[in-house]
């Protein structure tokens, strides 16, 4: 008991000098010139550091995705230090990263990026938590919905709904499907071709794939002279061009030509949540590919797009769900 007390008194001690000497730095930058050996950029991420140090509270879920030294297959692919969404303070890309995702869809003359992000973060927040505030929630469970038939007919819904986050992705629409796909979005992630209107309070994740898709969400917030719609005021997050990479390399092994939105979303919830539960993937009962508002249920020409290596996609989420890491639900 005495030694508990005097380990509590040390870090109480440290906190409050830390916290002083935070001050003191603050307070010195700005009445005088800021020096090279502690700027008062170092100070703020320190701090915030710090803020996220006290907040963070460990998994209490059954099974906790981050959890190592379970499977060998999963533990070289999950990089938990790689941020799923893009900020102010980590926009730089690594010149590499820069190149491949410039090759993504063949942009050509793209404007310069880092002029296109300030202009960006002008409109929308810059200081978001990367991690949308994970290691400040014990057990944070999150349903991915995928836009496949099996979800006809398969009342999901209240199920879905349940969920602390729920994540949709594209032209996914519920209403008319309330009782297989839910009612509730937390998460739809699109890219400026599949976006459609949203409801209230329901975070946009950008995916983007060339510097148009950053420089439309300006002008759909300013001036509309890029198409496909504008953005009426609701919480807009934008999709690291840097995890995207991450994705495929490390999940996809470079298979296809760069990762679908499906499994962006997957391994963008494993990245923020601690429990993840896929609806919506894969084909229906009957093998057909197609999305469950279509009436055409052998539509599946979406699967055979030449640029997402949907079998390659399919067999990550398998291989997630046969070592628990996460549940798929094809149906009832």
């Amino acid at each position: 008991m005495v030694t508990l007390r005097k380990r509590t008194l040390k870090v109480l001690t440290f906190l409050v000098l830390f916290i002083f000497l935070t001050s003191f730095f603050l307070n010195y930058s700005h009445t005088m010139v800021a020096t090279t050996w502690f700027p008062k950029q170092m100070v703020l991420e320190l701090s915030e550091n710090l803020k996220r140090l006290i907040k963070h509270r460990p998994c209490t879920c059954t099974h906790c995705i981050g959890q190592r030294k379970l499977s060998a297959w999963f533990d070289e692919r999950f990089n938990q230090t790689v941020q799923p969404l893009l900020t102010a303070q980590n926009a730089l890309l690594e010149d590499d990263t820069y190149r491949w995702w410039l090759r993504l869809q063949r942009e050509k003359k793209p404007n310069n990026l880092n002029d296109t992000i300030k202009e960006l973060f002008r409109v929308v927040p810059g200081n978001v938590d990367p991690m949308l505030e994970k290691r400040s929630v014990g057990c944070r469970r999150c349903a991915v919905v995928g836009n496949s038939g099996n979800l006809r007919e398969s009342s999901y819904g209240p199920e879905i709904d349940s969920h602390d986050f729920v994540l949709r992705m594209n032209k996914a629409p519920t209403a008319g499907f309330e009782a297989d796909v839910g009612t509730k979005t937390t998460h739809h992630l699109v890219y400026p071709e599949s976006f459609r209107e949203l409801g209230d309070n329901v975070s946009m994740i950008l995916v983007p794939f060339k510097t148009i898709d950053l420089e439309w969400v300006v002008s759909a917030i300013t001036t509309g002279t890029i198409s496909h719609g504008t953005l009426s005021p609701h919480p807009i997050l934008i999709y690291h061009p840097a995890f995207i990479k991450y994705v495929f390399d490390n999940w996809l092994q470079g298979h296809g030509r760069y990762p679908s939105t499906g499994i962006l979303s997957v391994i963008f919830s494993m990245h923020v949540c601690d429990e993840v539960d896929l609806y919506g993937f894969g084909a229906d009962s009957k093998g057909n590919w197609h999305h469950y508002w279509e009436n055409n249920p052998s539509a599946g020409a979406f699967r055979k797009t030449g640029v997402h290596d949907a079998d390659f996609e399919s067999n990550v989420t398998a291989t997630l769900a046969s070592i628990n890491k996460i549940r798929i639900f094809k149906g009832r």
